[in-house]
This record gives structure tokens, C-alpha cells and sequence, in this order.
């Protein structure tokens, strides 16, 4: 049996394992590091590099890495072994103070968007101490920042880091306000994680699960998730002995993986951490969603992480929990029992709500994808609108601070109506699926973010446009004669201009999209809309002012993802092109030649041949749509050469191209429904979906 306190973190150079074989003033000096960001001596560096590597190698790595998170939105890494040689002709095993600071990967052969040709290929990966190293597969990882040879981030960690930083002096100016002894505050996340797998050797039979992720063709299984019989229903053994297996290496890795259960769609999935210091889950993140990957290898399954790999059921989102907290444990997100009367509370809350409503064109765009447009405004995500959802209490509360009157509304006692079941307190929220930024308590929970996404990029933007606003609160404070009165009106002024953002109400609904325009609030809804908001006036100003992001990089930010949009719909395209030629007209050719055999048989015996004559018509006409469509897809993407401007193209792309794959595969589909399931050349979804046992 497994005694998860155990190995809980046994691959995982902590700070209970630096406490035991650091000497204590190497150890005072790396914590004095990591708690304060103070520079760490070469001599210190030394010492703790020899003592990972000894762990290391005690724990049979011979190799170790710099694993650092290009904007490839994956991981990446390069391998060095302990090795060196000595004069007689053997080895030792050697890491120094330099090769843990610093390591020098080629920064040209990553996306950097213009920062760097070809030709300028040096790059460097700078140790972040403040994230534990690793092993995996028997090598010893050190959680590293990205960056050019002129320093500009190339990752996502760096900016990630810098937005920690400014929210910590932003929110460390409030508190002084109130008279807290808190002496850093921090940004915590806990992304959920939901994901689906499907049997291994059906994935390796569709080209379009192998080379986009997502199944670009597919009729519908003839049951989908319309019984919901499937959320939170009984795990399948298979599935169960995938999840096992995950959740031991996750803890041994010191990730917290807590809740596991199946999720809305057919053969998908979800699994959620408890909460971490932001740039710890993001890392954690990431390993999380490879050791799926290849954990799922082990069990014969494919994991799929995108966003949409099935048309017409849920797709999978990864859900941001945020909040801010102290080095003293206090959330600064909690109401506590009376919020009306929690006037810190009520600050930081304005602050956040203001935040999202000066700053949604960014937040959505931290969130776009060619994946993840598929997936905003259906059943399971939320529309592409920014919005906030309160929940009926803290509505109230902030209502009677603009009307002036006093709060009068009380927590309700749960009667379930059955005596022998407890009662318990009533929530002070519901829970909004169709919001994209619902407040759950003492959190927000940001659930635009696509399955496969970093959660860095959001988590940049949350902290950097929250810093923003309590920079603006406290610049007011600061200068107030009465500060409570001060308090008082700048709570007051700010949740009523921003009451505009405050949607408790279904976001789902028709009437919704013209309401929001009506409060003025964005509909981004495509990635070629929503990237280029990066490089506005205000946002660039925004990030520049703390340091988050340089002009410069900003605009490589819009230059990478919209290039990668394109990069993702052309290779989309091709693959829909190879497999309409390929695969589905001869399969619908060669079920056409049978089916006319067929028919001249039964009529040269006088028999009925009304079936088979008929399906030779429809498939016939079918199969002539699907070829006219495929030709119209091939030029769209032959007129992609033309164009230069990467904006430009996106939107060619996204208005043309995608149109085009759409009107392909309607067709196509349509061809499935009435092929013979021995001629067709690929699992359908009901194989793929419901035949894991």
C-alpha cells in the first residue's frame, strides 16, 4: 500500500532537503534569496550546485537540464551529463556554481518574433530559485528563466516573475495603509486541469488527431453527452489505473494533486491541485500536462489536450483560480464573515474589478488561440465577452455602498429537508459556468484559459493590471488628510463606474451580446481580434511602466501568436486536404462501386434495387460537393503566399481559410453518415469516445 507522506516530493530538491545538506549559512543565504530575491554568490551557488548533484546522482541521474518555457507555450530542455574527464583517462561527476546559474541554449530556433535572426543564435537560461529543481526520467531539472542575448524574455516565466514582483509592491503600499506587518504578498493559482483520452491505436489511425490535435472531420456518435450520465460518474478500470499511476508521480514530484474525476463530455476528464505561489503552478503545470501525456503512454491511451478535439461536445478549459495572500496567511481575497464591514477586503476587490474592466482586451487576448476559439461561447466555456460574476451577496454589499444604505442582507442556514442530513451554511455565491471571471468565495476563478495553455500568460496580465490599479488606490490613499472618508469614496467611486463589468446573469443567453455592447463591454471573438490588443497605446504602457514587458516585446508577443495561429490553420488545412484525397472520397468512391455492383446484380435478377440506385445518387453528389469544396480549400490556401503582413494573414486565415475547412468538412461528414463502417478509413466517434472500458 502506498504511504503517500512518504514519497510525497521524494524528486523534489526541497527546502527540507537543502536544510539537511546545505551547510546552515549556504542554506540562510539561498533562503534570503528566494524570500527576498536578494543576488546569490558564486561561492553559495557552488555549494548547492555540488549538493543537488550528489542527491541527484544518489538518485541514478547522470544528466541535468535547464527546463525552461520558451513561447512555444511547451517545455524545453537540453541535456548535459555530470560527467568530466580526468587525467588518467576515467570520469567524475562535476556541476558547478556556473552550469546551475547559467546555461546557453540556441535562441534563434525558438519563436521570438523578429527579437532574434537566424544568425543570432545565443541565448541564455538563468536559474529561478525560487522554484524547486527535479528529477524526471533519471535527470536532474532546474526550473530556469528564457532570454536573448540583449535580455530580452523569450519565455513565459520571466514576465511572469516581474508581474509577482510588481503586484507584491503594489499590494505591500495598501497594506501599509491598514497597519499589516506583511512583508511580501503573492499571487497563488490553482488551475484545473481537464483533458480526454482515447485508446492509443485508434488515435494512430485518424492523421488529423496526429498532426492537429483535434479531429478536423467526425460525425456524430449517434449518443454524445445529452444522458449526463458521464460528469462525475464511476471512473472506468482503465481509466482508474491511468489516474492512479498519475497522481504517485505528480506527488513525488511535489505537485498537489487533489480532485480527479470524469468531466461533462464522453471520455473526458479532470484533475485539480490545491492551491500554489503562481510561478510554482505554472511550473507544476507543465510538468503536470507532460507526465500526462506520457503516463497515458504507459496505459495505452492518447491524453488530448486540446482545446476542442471533438466538434459538437464539451471541450476542455483549464479553470484559473486566483488569488492574493500575504506572507502572514492572510487572503486578501476572503470577506470574512461581514464584508460590508471588511474594508481592506472591499479595496482589494474594487481593485480587481476595476482592473478587468479597464484591462479586458488584454485578458482576453492572454487567452487566445486557434484552439480556444473553438471552444469560448460554447456550452461548457464561457462566451468571449469579458465579464464578472459576484454572486447575489456581494452584489448586495457593493449596491448599498453606492446607494449609500446599510447592508442589511444575512447568511442562510442549507435545509435540505430530510432531518437525519446536517444543516451547514449557505455559500455566499452560486457557481456561473457562463461567466468567464467568477468570484467562488475567496478567489476568482478565471475559466477562459484553453486546456493546453501556459497559465503564465494570464496570470502576467491578472497580476500586472491588478498592480496597476492598487498603484492608482494607493497614490490616492497616501496623499488623503482622512484616510477613512478617502477610503470610503474611492470604494464608492470605483464600483460605481465599474458596474458595467458586473454580470450575475446568463452568459449563454441571445440577448446577452447586445446588453454587453450596451455596457460597453468587448467581444473579441477570434484570436486575429483579440492579439493585437497587446501593442494599444495603454497596454503598452501598462506593462512598460513595471517592467512586465518592453515595447519591443510586446510586439513579438503578437508577432509569435499570430503567427503560430496561422502556422496552426495552414498545417489544419493541409492535413484536411491529405485526408479528403487520400482517404475519404476513394473511401466514398470505392463504397459507390460496390453499391452500383450491387444494384446491377439485383436488377439483372429482377429484384429491387431502389436502395442501392439512390445511395449511388446521394453519394455521388455528395462525394462531387466534397470535391468542388476541397478544391475551393486548396486555392484559399495557395492565396495565403501572397500575404505578408502577419495580421493580415491571420485574418485571411481565421475569414477565408477557416471557412473554407468548415464548408470541407460539412460535406465530408455528411459522406460518413452514409458510408458503410468497413469502408470508412477511420475510427468515428463512437469508437473513439465510448469504447475505452
Amino acid at each position: 500500500m502506498m504511504n503517500v507522506p512518504e514519497f510525497f516530493g521524494s524528486d523534489v530538491f526541497n527546502e527540507a532537503l537543502m536544510k539537511e545538506r546545505l551547510p546552515k549559512d549556504t542554506f540562510k543565504a539561498l533562503k534570503k534569496t528566494i524570500a527576498n530575491g536578494d543576488p546569490l554568490n558564486i561561492d553559495v551557488a557552488n555549494v548547492v550546485a555540488n549538493a543537488m548533484k550528489d542527491w541527484a546522482v544518489e538518485k541514478g541521474c547522470t544528466h541535468y537540464t535547464h527546463w525552461f518555457q520558451p513561447m512555444t507555450g511547451l517545455t524545453a530542455e537540453k541535456l548535459d551529463s555530470f560527467i568530466s574527464p580526468t587525467d588518467d583517462g576515467h570520469v567524475i561527476m562535476e556541476f558547478s556554481g556556473k552550469e546551475l546559474i547559467k546555461g546557453e541554449p540556441d535562441a534563434s530556433s525558438f519563436p521570438s518574433g523578429g527579437l532574434r535572426a537566424t544568425f543570432e543564435a545565443r541565448g541564455y537560461t538563468a536559474w529561478d530559485p525560487t522554484s524547486y529543481a527535479f528529477i524526471k526520467e533519471k535527470t536532474l531539472c532546474i526550473p530556469t528563466a528564457f532570454c536573448s542575448y540583449n535580455g530580452e524574455a523569450l519565455d513565459k516565466k520571466t514576465p511572469l516573475l516581474r508581474s509577482m514582483e510588481a503586484i507584491n509592491k503594489s499590494a505591500l503600499r495598501i497594506l501599509k495603509m491598514f497597519g499589516s506587518d506583511a512583508t511580501r504578498v503573492v499571487a497563488n493559482v490553482g488551475p484545473e486541469q481537464e483533458y480526454f483520452l482515447v485508446d492509443r491505436e485508434m488515435y494512430a489511425k485518424r492523421k488529423d488527431l496526429i498532426y492537429a490535435g483535434r479531429t478536423l472531420y467526425g460525425a456524430p456518435a449517434p449518443k454524445g453527452q445529452e444522458m449526463e450520465d458521464h460528469y462525475f460518474g464511476t471512473i472506468k478500470t482503465r481509466v482508474a489505473a491511468y489516474m492512479k499511476d498519475l497522481d504517485e508521480q505528480l506527488w513525488r514530484l511535489g505537485i498537489y494533486a487533489k480532485t480527479k474525476h470524469n468531466e461533462v463530455a464522453p471520455a473526458q476528464h479532470e484533475l485539480a491541485p490545491i492551491y500554489g505561489t503562481t510561478n510554482i503552478a505554472t511550473d507544476h503545470n507543465q510538468l503536470t500536462m507532460e507526465i500526462m501525456k506520457r503516463t497515458a503512454r504507459k496505459h495505452g491511451f492518447k491524453c488530448l489536450l486540446h482545446e476542442k478535439p471533438f466538434a459538437g461536445i464539451n471541450g476542455s478549459g483549464k479553470h484559473n483560480n486566483w488569488s492574493i495572500s500575504t506572507n502572514t496567511g492572510v487572503n486578501l481575497l476572503d470577506p470574512g464573515k461581514t464584508p460590508s464591514e471588511n474594508a481592506q477586503f472591499l479595496l482589494f476587490l474594487s481593485a480587481v474589478i476595476k482592473a478587468v474592466n479597464d484591462y479586458q482586451d488584454i485578458l482576453r487576448a492572454s487567452v487566445a488561440s486557434a484552439g480556444n476559439d473553438h471552444r469560448l461561447g460554447a456550452n461548457e466555456a464561457p462566451p468571449a465577452i469579458i465579464s464578472i460574476f459576484l454572486g447575489d451577496e456581494l452584489t448586495g454589499v457593493l449596491d448599498s455602498i453606492v446607494n449609500g444604505v446599510k447592508y442589511e442582507g444575512q447568511r442562510v442556514e442549507m435545509e435540505i429537508g430530510v432531518d437525519v442530513l446536517p444543516h451547514f451554511p449557505k455559500d455566499t455565491t452560486d457557481r456561473n459556468r457562463t461567466s468567464p471571471f467568477a468570484f467562488t468565495g475567496n478567489k476568482f476563478e478565471f475559466r477562459m484559459p484553453g486546456s493546453k495553455l501556459s497559465v503564465a500568460g494570464p496570470n502576467t496580465v491578472l497580476n500586472t493590471i491588478v498592480a496597476k490599479v492598487l498603484d492608482d488606490f494607493a497614490d490616492v490613499l497616501e496623499k488623503a488628510d482622512n484616510f477613512q472618508d478617502t477610503l470610503d469614496d474611492l470604494i464608492k467611486k470605483t464600483i460605481k463606474e465599474n458596474q458595467n463589468i458586473i454580470f450575475n446573469g446568463n452568459g449563454y443567453s441571445e440577448e446577452w451580446p447586445a446588453e454587453a455592447e450596451k455596457r460597453g463591454l468587448l467581444n473579441l471573438k477570434s484570436t486575429p481580434e483579440a492579439v493585437p490588443t497587446y501593442i494599444a497605446p495603454k497596454n503598452i504602457e501598462l506593462f512598460s511602466k513595471y517592467g512586465v514587458y518592453t515595447e519591443t516585446e510586446l510586439h513579438s508577443r503578437v508577432e509569435i501568436l499570430l503567427d503560430e495561429y496561422c502556422k496552426t490553420l495552414n498545417i489544419e488545412a493541409l492535413t484536411m486536404i491529405d485526408m479528403a484525397k487520400k482517404d475519404i472520397l476513394p473511401a466514398a468512391a470505392t463504397y459507390i462501386k460496390e453499391l452500383a455492383k450491387t444494384a446491377e446484380l439485383a436488377k439483372g435478377c429482377g429484384a429491387d434495387d431502389s436502395f442501392e440506385t439512390d445511395m449511388v445518387k446521394r453519394l455521388s453528389t455528395l462525394a462531387a460537393q466534397t470535391y468542388k469544396k476541397l478544391g475551393a480549400l486548396e486555392d484559399a490556401v495557395v492565396k495565403c503566399h501572397e500575404i505578408e503582413d502577419v495580421q493580415e494573414l491571420a485574418a485571411y486565415y481565421h475569414d477565408v481559410v477557416f471557412t473554407a475547412m468548415g464548408e470541407l468538412r460539412a460535406s465530408a461528414d455528411e459522406i460518413e453518415t452514409l458510408v458503410g463502417e468497413k469502408y470508412w478509413p477511420y475510427p468515428t466517434y463512437g469508437q473513439l469516445l465510448f469504447y475505452v472500458k
